[in-house]
C-alpha cells in the first residue's frame, strides 16, 4: 500500500493518510450493520419506499438522520439534507383497440397492454392512427443502421421490437462490431425507443414484449408501469400521446387476425435494408390522466475535503432509495419491500458514508453520498441531479453506483457492468487483485444493465462511472450456481412483493464488494487522479469538452 501511495499521490504527506484508510476504513464495514440497515429499509414501516408517499417521508427522514449520525454535513441547498426533485405522478386509465375495417380487436389492460400517457394533461387520445412496424426502431449512424429510412411517421403508431437488432456475422454468431454484439446498447432500451418515436412525431409507440430480449418477464412490466407513473416536470421535450408495452400474445394475435406472420416480420427487421412496414390496421386509444404534482427528494450527505485547492473536486457515491411502494388494489400483501432492489445498495451507501466519516483525517477531495429517488421510474432523481448539479460536473471526478448488492456469499470475481468503458476499471481490478479476486464483465450484458441504473445519467453528462456487481463465481459452489440464483431472483422476486429479506442471505460477499468500492473512492479522493473514458466510449466527447473548465 505504501509503494502504491507513493506512485499515485502528489506528496509524501498523503502516505500516512492512505495507510490510515487501509487500516480503519474497509475494516469498519460489517455484514451485521449492513443487515440491520437492510432490515429497516425493507420493513413494512417504510411501505415499499414509493416516491411521493408516506413511505418516502419515512425513508428520506431516516436516511438524513443516519447521515447526520455518521458525521456527514448536509449537502443540499441552504443547509438542507435534501435536493428537491419536482415531479408529477400520472395515473392513466385507457381504452384501446386495433381496428381493421369493421373488425375491432380490443386490447385489455394489463393482460394485453400496459400503457401510459406521457403528456402531463388530464385527457389525451390516439384516433385511428395508422400502425407501422418499424423493426427495432433504431437510428444509429455510427453503425450504418436506420430502421426509418426517411419515412414520414407523424401521427402514426409505431410498433417496435425491444433490444438491439441481433445482427449475425458470416460465422453465424452475433456480430461484435454492430451494436456491441451480445451486449445491449442504449438503442435497445425502452427509454430510447420512446424518445426516438417522439422525435419522429409519432402519436403512439408500443413495444412488443419478449422476456429474453427485454431481460424480464411480463409481470415486471405489469408491476412496474400499470399503476401511478412519475415524470419530471415537463421541460418542453416532445412526447408521444401514448407509450406502452404490448404483450407477445397480444401482438401475435393481432398479427394473425391481419393475416401477418410475426416471425417473418422479425426476420426482416434484422436486415440492414429493412424499411418500415405499414400494417393493415389502425390504433385508437382514449386516455384519462389523474395528475399529482409532488416534490420528491434526493438525500445528500457530504464530507468536505481537507485540501483547500482540491476540496472543489467531488467523488459521488450513489444508490437509489426508492422502490415500487404500496399497491392498495392488491389482495393480501400490498407492499413491494424491495429488499434486494435496492435496500441493499442504500444500506451499502450508509456503510461507506460511516467508514469515510470515521477517518482520523479527511482525504483531500470532497465526497458526496447521494441517495436518489425514482430510479424505478426511469432514473429521474439521477437525471434531475445531472441537469441541476449541486456542484459543477466538470469538477466531479467520478460516480460510484450501487444497485442490488450480492446477498449470497463471497465470490472469486467482481463484475463490472459496462467493463472497458473507463479507467475506473483499472482501479477496481487492482483492488480486486489484492482481495485475491478477478474482474469480470456482467453475466448478461444483453439485458442492458449499464443503461438501467443511476450511473448512466452521470455517464451521459460525461462523468466517468463505475457500477460494480457481485460476481458469479461463488466460493465453494458449482460454476453455474450464481447464474441460477440470479435467474431465480428475476423470476421469483424482481419487482414483486416477495422481494423481502431472506433467511439464507449471506452478506460477506457484499462486504467485500463495498470494501473494494471504498478503496477505489478513497484513492480518487486522496490523490489528483482524473479517470478517463476509453477512446471508443460514447461518453468521452462530453468529458473532453469540459476539460477547459477545470
Amino acid at each position: 500500500m505504501m509503494r502504491r501511495a507513493l506512485q499515485f499521490c502528489t506528496g509524501w504527506l498523503w502516505v500516512p493518510l492512505l495507510w490510515a484508510a487501509e487500516l480503519n476504513g474497509p475494516a469498519s464495514i460489517t455484514s451485521q450493520q449492513l443487515l440491520k440497515d437492510i432490515t429497516i429499509l425493507a420493513s413494512d414501516e417504510f411501505e415499499g419506499r414509493g416516491p411521493g408517499s408516506r413511505g418516502e417521508e419515512r425513508t428520506t427522514t431516516w436516511l438524513a438522520e443516519q447521515f447526520q449520525a455518521a458525521g456527514l454535513s448536509p449537502g443540499g441547498p441552504n443547509g438542507s439534507w435534501f435536493q428537491e426533485v419536482p415531479m408529477v405522478g400520472i395515473r392513466s386509465t385507457f381504452s384501446a383497440a386495433m381496428r381493421q375495417g369493421t373488425n375491432v380487436m380490443p386490447l385489455t389492460a394489463p393482460q394485453d397492454l400496459v400503457a401510459w400517457a406521457p403528456p402531463q394533461t388530464e385527457k389525451t387520445s390516439v384516433n385511428d392512427s395508422p400502425v407501422v412496424f418499424v423493426g427495432y426502431g433504431v437510428e444509429a449512424p455510427e453503425y450504418g443502421w436506420d430502421d426509418f429510412k426517411g419515412v414520414d411517421l407523424r401521427g402514426k403508431t409505431l410498433l417496435m421490437l425491444v433490444n438491439d437488432p441481433p445482427v449475425i456475422d458470416a460465422s453465424g454468431a452475433l456480430d461484435p462490431t454492430v451494436f456491441k454484439g451480445k451486449a445491449m446498447t442504449y438503442y435497445g432500451r425502452w427509454t430510447y425507443k420512446f424518445e426516438v418515436a417522439a422525435r419522429k412525431g409519432a402519436a403512439a409507440a408500443l413495444l412488443i414484449h419478449e422476456t429474453g430480449p427485454a431481460g424480464y418477464p411480463w409481470f415486471v412490466v405489469v408491476n412496474s408501469w400499470s399503476r401511478e407513473n412519475f415524470s419530471l416536470i415537463a421541460a418542453g421535450e416532445p412526447t408521444v400521446n401514448l407509450a406502452g408495452w404490448l404483450s407477445l400474445d397480444a401482438a401475435q394475435r393481432v398479427m394473425k387476425d391481419a393475416q401477418l406472420d410475426f416471425e417473418t416480420l422479425k426476420r426482416k427487421a434484422v436486415q440492414r435494408d429493412f424499411r418500415p412496414v405499414p400494417l393493415p390496421f389502425t390504433f385508437q386509444a382514449s386516455i384519462t390522466n389523474t395528475l399529482r404534482p409532488l416534490r420528491s427528494k434526493n438525500v445528500v450527505g457530504v464530507l468536505p475535503g481537507s485540501d483547500p485547492l482540491r476540496r472543489n473536486d467531488w467523488i459521488i457515491y450513489t444508490a437509489h432509495w426508492d422502490h415500487l411502494g404500496r399497491d392498495l388494489q392488491r389482495e393480501g400483501d400490498q407492499i413491494f419491500n424491495g429488499a434486494l432492489d435496492n435496500a441493499t445498495g442504500t444500506a451499502g451507501l450508509l456503510e461507506l458514508a460511516r467508514a469515510f466519516a470515521a477517518l482520523p483525517q479527511r482525504p483531500a477531495r470532497s465526497l458526496m453520498f447521494l441517495a436518489l429517488t425514482a430510479e424505478e421510474q426511469g432514473l429521474l432523481g439521477a437525471r434531475h441531479y445531472a441537469s441541476s448539479p449541486l456542484h459543477p460536473l466538470e469538477r466531479t471526478v467520478a460516480n460510484i453506483n450501487m444497485d442490488g448488492l450480492n446477498p449470497w456469499g463471497r465470490t472469486g470475481d467482481f463484475a463490472i457492468v459496462g467493463l472497458g468503458n473507463s479507467s475506473l476499471d483499472d482501479l477496481a481490478r487492482r483492488y480486486a487483485t489484492e482481495q485475491g479476486r478477478t474482474v469480470t464483465s456482467e453475466a448478461q450484458p444483453e439485458k442492458g444493465t449499464f443503461y438501467r441504473s443511476d450511473h448512466f445519467e452521470f455517464a451521459k453528462v460525461g462523468v466517468p462511472a463505475l457500477y460494480g456487481k457481485g460476481g458469479t463465481n461463488f466460493l465453494g459452489r458449482p460454476p453455474e450456481w450464481g447464474r441460477a440464483k440470479a435467474d431465480e431472483y428475476t423470476e421469483r422476486d424482481y419487482h414483486k412483493v416477495s422481494d423481502e429479506l431472506k433467511s439464507d442471505w449471506d452478506l460477506s460477499g457484499a462486504v467485500e464488494d463495498l470494501q473494494l468500492l471504498y478503496r477505489v473512492g478513497y484513492e480518487l479522493a486522496a490523490t489528483s487522479l482524473w479517470p478517463e473514458w476509453a477512446p471508443n466510449s460514447e461518453f468521452r466527447a462530453r468529458r473532453e469538452a469540459s476539460r477547459s473548465a477545470r
